[in-house]
Order: C-alpha cells, then sequence, then structure tokens
C-alpha cells in the first residue's frame, strides 16, 4: 500500500509536465499526448525499484519522458498528417485568432528542429530549470545556454521567414 501510496504522489507531481512535454512532441495530438504519458507512468512503476537516486526523481522522469515519444515518433510517422490544435489552452480575455496562428506557426517551427532541439526547446517553454535539463541532455550547463540561444534564433527565423 506505501508503494502505491508513493506512486500517487509522483504521478500526481509529474504528469501534467509529462502530458505537456509529449503534447508537444506530437504537435498538440493530446490522444496521442495522453496514451504516451501513460505509458511513460507504467514504466516509471515498472523501474521505481531500479532509480539509482544519482539524479533528481523529475531528471529521471523527463529522460523516461523522452525517450519514450522518442519511440513513439519512429514508430508513427503518420502523426504528421494530423491537424495541428493548439499546444496549450489559451486562457487570456484577450485571445485573437491572430495569435493562436503565430502560436501555431511557432509550434510548427519547433516542429522542424533536430530531436535534440525539439527537447531543450519544449523543456524551456515548460520552465524545467536549466540544471535539470543539461543533465537530461547530457551536457554542460554553459552548452546548454549556448544551445537555447541558436534554438531561439531558428526559431525567430523560422517564425518570420518559414525556414529553419
Amino acid at each position: 500500500m506505501e508503494r502505491k501510496a508513493e506512486f500517487t504522489k509522483i504521478f500526481d507531481a509529474y504528469y501534467p509536465k509529462v502530458f505537456r512535454l509529449c503534447k508537444g512532441y506530437f504537435n498538440g495530438d493530446e490522444q496521442l499526448a495522453l496514451d504516451t504519458s501513460q505509458e511513460v507512468f507504467l514504466k516509471v512503476w515498472e523501474n521505481i525499484n531500479s532509480f539509482k537516486q544519482d539524479s533528481e526523481l523529475g531528471t529521471w522522469i523527463y529522460k523516461i519522458a523522452v525517450n519514450t515519444c522518442l519511440m513513439q515518433i519512429r514508430k508513427d510517422n503518420s502523426r504528421k498528417e494530423k491537424n495541428f490544435t493548439p499546444f496549450f489552452q489559451l486562457l487570456s480575455e484577450n485571445y485573437s485568432y491572430e495569435e493562436e496562428l503565430k502560436i501555431k506557426k511557432m509550434y510548427d517551427c519547433i516542429q522542424k528542429l533536430d530531436e535534440r532541439g525539439k527537447v531543450i526547446i519544449l523543456m524551456v517553454l515548460d520552465e524545467v530549470p536549466y540544471p535539470q535539463i543539461a543533465k537530461i541532455i547530457g551536457i554542460k550547463e554553459d552548452a546548454l545556454r549556448v544551445n537555447i540561444h541558436r534554438i531561439k534564433k531558428k526559431l525567430t527565423l523560422c517564425v518570420q521567414n518559414g525556414e529553419v
């Protein structure tokens, strides 16, 4: 019973973040993100006893999530044909169709990035701390900052010109 309660706490704390990460990978496809998020937590449940605690629990879960998303992308190339659904709910009272188009264009540009670039920028958008992102990616924090700068530059050019 104690294991179940501990897992419930982990699930409650990390599920929204994993779901947003998956949703970003799948260009807003909520059903695919939901299925993949569930698969991530199934892997967490099955492997929680092998977690060595040499990193933060969140870092370990993000690595599982990134790897699961990448495996799903490789399995399902048909995802590119699906229609775009906004990555997150726009809760602003100042919402406009133009704003939605800009967001769609940005996420279309994110989809053009290489896998590593996608992982980095989606975690930045999810406000994952830089030291944690660096651990997940396996690079130093200074190198991460350089990567983020380059990714933002690519995304700016893409949104303006349509090219990465």
